[in-house]
């Protein structure tokens, strides 16, 4: 007997890739007021320049102030963040200015750019707009990482699992995690 092959619906295709590291993207928006929303289409696409890309809909407050501030921050929550960073993707800062305040969430200006980090979170990426690509029904924002760093000592070329349990969207309202071993080869 042979395998057996279902049938997966093009609408949930995107889903085998699943889970990804869920991340929250953030910028000020023309009073300063910080807002930020949850990410999970998100990776590194250079290193040398240091390039990530998000896949952001159009429709999206955070993607119009990212093409007019031209800089943005990736903000790594930990896994006890969960139901704040779920919030901050259905909530949108168009309707309640200053959502990350009526989450609970607090920010600080970055390091080396004028940008929102998200202080509850552990690690952080600032970077500033190098393209923006047009890609079905969402754009493919590639930022030049200006900045890097992390809280206490849960990194060391890769995370302490031990120490830190990250967010992974499976698709939809569902999350999961991962186990803290790491296994080499």
């Amino acid at each position: 007997m042979g395998d057996v092959f279902n049938s997966v619906s093009l609408k949930y295709a995107y889903r085998l890739l699943h889970p990804k590291l869920t991340v929250l993207i953030a910028c000020y928006d023309e009073y300063n007021v910080p807002n930020a929303m949850t990410a999970a289409w998100i990776m590194p696409v250079s290193v040398n320049p240091p390039l990530i890309v998000v896949s952001i809909s159009s429709k999206r407050y955070t993607y119009e102030l990212i093409l007019k501030a031209k800089i943005f921050s990736v903000n790594i929550p930990a896994l006890n963040m969960l139901k704040k960073v779920h919030l901050c993707g259905t909530i949108s800062g168009r309707e309640i200015k200053n959502k990350l305040k009526r989450i609970g969430l607090t920010t600080i200006n970055g390091r080396k750019l004028n940008v929102p980090i998200i202080e509850e979170c552990i690690a952080f990426l600032e970077c500033k707009l190098w393209e923006n690509v047009a890609a079905g029904d969402h754009n493919l924002i590639i930022g030049k990482i200006i900045d890097a760093y992390v809280k206490d000592n849960i990194f060391d070329v890769i995370y302490d699992f031990s120490k830190i349990s990250l967010i992974y969207h499976c698709g939809g309202g569902m999350y999961t995690k991962l186990t803290n071993e790491v296994i080499r080869v």
